[in-house]
């Protein structure tokens, strides 16, 4: 009896150990988040106290980047290691496209699954749906996320100012009316909704001109695209950030016994915000910054959950966003006529849909109790992209030659061992970049200097460009002409990076 009794203990004492030794992993990932949003990045006129506590409890990145200045392709890169500029069809989709993540290759969450974890995505998916056929939203919408590797998905298909506006659970749209069956068309009005060009009098945000966001109206609110039937099933924009809180909690609750990898896509701050009642009018810039104080309440919410249920020591938390920041993105929410001095990019130029700093380097937090050590600032060249590779050797999970060819390993950089990164990193944000240590080398490419539509420098040129990044954060100062040799050098390692199949070694 001593003897099994012993055995029993044993084992439990091994299982405990193992679970120790195989953290969980939760990706917090913003949406349209500047590097100077937050007040743990230098932001004085909005305060971010949750977010500001994980980055006091772990590693502050100075210089992590997304592989693009747009959503979808920094997704993508994100869950398959591979850089979307490599794969056609790769830019910012429309509510009713393809899956453009291919179900028979690997990605991050097939791998974490393949490694022992349960799986998830909550919030925001953006990477297509179905096979390329059109989507009959009365049945089962596949492949979806559940086909590359999450267990469980909670999403909304595209973005909060694309239809249909409802909720993706699995497979089935949720609270769908069979009576009243969903039609969606981004080509020609269907359905009898009034839309936000035939009558602005219903809108209660007002859409910004040229922008497109003046198609079919959902709570007050007009669309990019029409959207016909479904009004039972459609979500109201005030409820987002609760509906996905809640999700992502009952994930981690009910998965607390095995190790989990939760992929956490917030809504927050993409347009339209429009935020829950709690937090409008709070942050005195907008609802752009009341959306921000909205976040911060999620990762709060997060954060006190692992704490709550004892998973805090040993999970992992990486908090980031997809993109750079901008301002008016089609809807008239006071975040420009608000901004109070707010400098939403920080000292970096430019913003989303730039090539320069602003589009792609964002704020990029890591917590892990277990492991490191909190307090500290790391000015390690990250990317995005890396995590695939990074999590592969944290679980013991080998990658085959055409699995995330152009993620490396940067665990060491990630736990605060390792304090450079990278030593090159390609950049999308319009026309490509290679960075090479302190080196910013972007490619002439005709087009606007200005996006005038979004009040966004472009970082387009037709001369090359060449920034000290280590001298010249906010890339004032072009030093192309005076290192031509080194324009050279770095236009035709670009190249040849670009002709690479592979860049992983």
């Amino acid at each position: 009896m001593k003897k099994l009794l012993f055995a029993m203990l044993a084992l439990m004492a091994g299982q405990c150990l193992y679970a120790q030794q195989k953290p969980n992993v939760v990706i917090i990932y913003a949406d349209d988040l500047g590097y100077g949003d937050l007040s743990c990045y230098g932001a004085t006129k909005i305060q971010t106290p949750h977010i500001d506590q994980l980055a006091r409890e772990g590693i502050r990145f100075t210089n992590g980047h997304t592989t693009s200045a747009t959503c979808t392709p920094s997704r993508f890169g994100l869950l398959t290691g591979r850089y979307p500029w490599r794969k056609s069809g790769t830019g910012v989709l429309p509510g009713d496209a393809a899956m453009i993540i291919p179900v028979d290759k690997p990605s991050l969450a097939t791998m974490m699954q393949k490694a022992g974890y349960m799986t998830a995505l909550v919030g925001k998916w953006h990477l297509g749906l179905g096979d390329g056929s059109t989507i009959d939203w009365n049945r089962e919408v596949k492949p979806g996320p559940n086909e590359v590797g999450f267990h469980y998905s909670f999403c909304f298909p595209a973005t909060a100012d694309r239809v249909p506006t409802v909720f993706l659970e699995d497979h089935t749209v949720l609270g769908l009316d069979k009576n009243d069956p969903i039609e969606v068309n981004y080509k020609e009005k269907v359905g009898d909704d009034p839309t936000g060009k035939e009558h602005p009098e219903l809108l209660k945000m007002a859409s910004s001109p040229d922008h497109g966001h003046n198609n079919t109206i959902v709570n007050g609110i007009g669309r990019i695209g029409f959207m016909k039937g479904g009004h039972k099933a459609r979500w109201t924009d005030e409820e987002l950030a609760y509906a996905f809180t809640e999700r992502a909690e009952k994930f981690i609750e009910d998965n607390r016994q095995r190790p989990f990898f939760l992929y956490f896509a917030l809504s927050d701050i993409h347009v339209p915000r429009m935020p829950a009642t709690a937090f409008k009018g709070k942050s005195g810039l907008g609802y752009r910054g009341d959306a921000i104080l909205q976040m911060d309440w999620t990762v709060g919410r997060i954060t006190r959950k692992l704490r709550q249920l004892g998973l805090e020591k040993n999970t992992i938390v990486i908090f980031s966003s997809d993109n750079g920041p901008v301002l008016d993105d089609g809807y008239v929410d006071e975040a420009v006529t608000m901004l109070n001095g707010h400098k939403q990019a920080g000292p970096l130029r430019g913003g989303k849909y730039s090539a320069f700093e602003g589009g792609t380097r964002v704020p990029w937090i890591v917590r892990w109790p277990a492991t490191i050590k909190g307090g500290q600032t790391s000015n390690a060249l990250i990317s995005q992209i890396d995590l695939y590779a990074s999590f592969a050797r944290l679980t013991g999970q080998p990658l085959g030659a055409d699995d995330a060819p152009d993620s490396f390993n940067m665990l060491n950089a990630l736990t605060g061992k390792d304090p450079k990164g990278r030593s090159w990193l390609i950049l999308q944000g319009g026309p490509l970049s290679l960075v090479q240590g302190n080196l910013k080398y972007i490619t002439p490419a005709d087009g606007p200097k200005l996006s005038r539509l979004v009040n966004i420098e472009t970082g387009r040129n037709t001369e090359p460009q060449l920034y000290d990044l280590g001298k010249d954060i906010g890339e004032q100062h072009n030093i192309a002409d005076q290192h031509p040799e080194k324009v050279k050098e770095m236009a035709a390692e670009l190249e040849r990076l670009k002709a690479a199949n592979r860049t992983r070694k």
